[in-house]
């Protein structure tokens, strides 16, 4: 396969696709590397793509389900016409039971606690942790959060890490945090950032995106004190898991359904109302729900840092 980085020339942009700019050339070797056919499947297609373009995760590995999403925009946009699918194959996670698993969704059943229901609202919350969950527990995150969350399960792509909280041993919390909204005019007035600074310091801000107290538990303050513990470890966990750190947390509460009570208790701070504009693919539309936005600083520099100043 021809060997092209994104071009660097003076050709036009054709489209931007988050912190990416792709010009006339760069859309030209994709479509050359479709009409070659020596891959197999969309995935091999996105990693070769990756390979040749050195378009690597900052943990070093190609980051294949981001170069995937990419390939389906500029399909949606009639730059490319993408292979078909292979039979069996799935370009983002589903729910389901794959076959012959065999380890257990979650260390616990889908019943109620038994010790944690609305008769002890003042559970100790002395022996609460929260971590990341294993490999073999993402099966069990996607079956909770469709069963229970609003919102569902959403794909899991790019970089994104998945919480559990336990108390005394028993599942009573899931969260996950995802990449940053890419437009969110209120964060970006908060911090103080242009354009182009917001496209190279974004990936160090992250999204929680899900967040889901188990129904059958009733313990007072719970919430906000598995925010809390999240948050101390957060960015010491991305770092781990995407070889770079997050200065900023950010989320966006639907205050039909809720009020945002555990995030100004765990001392997020609120930045307002969002226009209401939802996401479809790369378009936003008018229409949407406004949103409650709340914003979190894990580091008393971060919004410094991410303005691109310079360590105190």
């Amino acid at each position: 396969m021809e060997r092209a980085g994104p071009a660097s020339g003076s050709s036009r942009v054709v489209v931007r696709y988050r912190t990416r700019a792709l010009r006339a050339e760069d859309v030209a070797f994709l479509r050359n590397t479709i009409a070659s056919g020596q891959f197999r499947g969309r995935r091999d297609l996105a990693a070769r793509v990756c390979a040749a373009w050195e378009w690597r995760q900052a943990n070093g590995r190609l980051a294949v389900f981001a170069c995937q999403d990419l390939l389906l925009r500029l399909e949606e946009w009639g730059h490319l016409c993408l292979p078909g699918r292979r039979r069996g194959s799935a370009s983002v996670e589903r729910i389901g039971p794959p076959a012959r698993r065999t380890h257990p969704l979650l260390p616990i059943d889908l019943i109620p606690i038994a010790g944690l229901e609305v008769r002890d609202p003042f559970a100790d919350l002395d022996t609460l942790v929260v971590r990341p969950l294993d490999a073999e527990e993402r099966f069990g995150w996607r079956v909770y959060m469709a069963r229970y969350h609003p919102l569902g399960a959403a794909p899991l792509i790019g970089e994104h890490l998945l919480y559990g909280a336990w108390v005394d041993e028993e599942l009573v919390a899931l969260l996950s945090w995802a990449a940053a909204a890419l437009r969110a005019p209120l964060r970006e007035a908060f911090i103080g950032w242009d354009e182009d600074t917001k496209r190279r310091h974004l990936g160090r801000v992250t999204n929680n995106t899900r967040f889901l107290v188990l129904p059958w538990v009733r313990v007072r303050n719970l919430a906000s004190k598995v925010l809390g513990a999240n948050l101390r470890r957060l960015s010491r966990d991305w770092h781990a898991a995407w070889n770079h750190p997050v200065w900023l947390a950010e989320t966006f509460v639907d205050t039909r359904r809720y009020r945002g009570t555990c995030y100004r208790a765990a001392n997020w701070r609120y930045l307002g109302e969002t226009a209401g504009r939802s996401k479809r693919g790369n378009a936003y539309l008018h229409g949407g729900t406004p949103k409650a936005m709340f914003v979190y600083e894990l580091h008393r520099h971060a919004r410094r840092w991410l303005r691109g100043e310079p360590p105190p």
